[in-house]
């Protein structure tokens, strides 16, 4: 008699921890859809919303180096006390193309063009990014839709 009763409370038990775990798989699904959902409606990067850029800009230790349009190709050559970088714009895009940086990661990113988008040079402690001029076509919406 006593084998039947464990019998039964392992099947039980199974039934349980089989219930248990689609309710977990259920709630994960749901909670990654409204993060996922979350970011399409609220995302104002352009590697979301697809918006390219005009304007590459380029800071050195934090301080703006220089800002140069995304309609022009050119090289740019970045020089500071922590090493070079160079800069290409070409055809809409920017990349780097040479670093002094052991690593080289930065001189291995594809392509940047669309607003938010980042290459980062850790040792020459160079950020390339892309943002959007107002004046030529941005909008001037501040990102805030209402005020409770």
């Amino acid at each position: 008699m006593l084998k039947k009763e464990n019998g039964q409370m392992a099947e039980k038990g199974k039934t349980r921890k089989i219930r248990n775990d689609i309710i977990f798989i259920a709630a994960l699904l749901l909670v990654l859809t409204v993060i996922g959902v979350g970011i399409l409606a609220f995302g104002k990067t352009g590697f979301i919303t697809g918006e390219t850029g005009n304007l590459v800009v380029v800071t050195v230790d934090g301080e703006i180096y220089g800002t140069y349009s995304l309609n022009e190709d050119r090289t740019v050559e970045i020089v500071s006390d922590n090493g070079y970088n160079i800069l290409v714009i070409k055809d809409g895009k920017a990349y780097v193309s040479e670093a002094s940086c052991p690593d080289g990661v930065c001189s291995d990113h594809k392509p940047i063009r669309y607003i938010g988008a980042t290459i980062v040079c850790l040792p020459n402690k160079v950020v390339v990014s892309i943002e959007q001029n107002e004046s030529e076509g941005g909008n001037n919406d501040s990102g805030i839709d209402i005020i409770v």
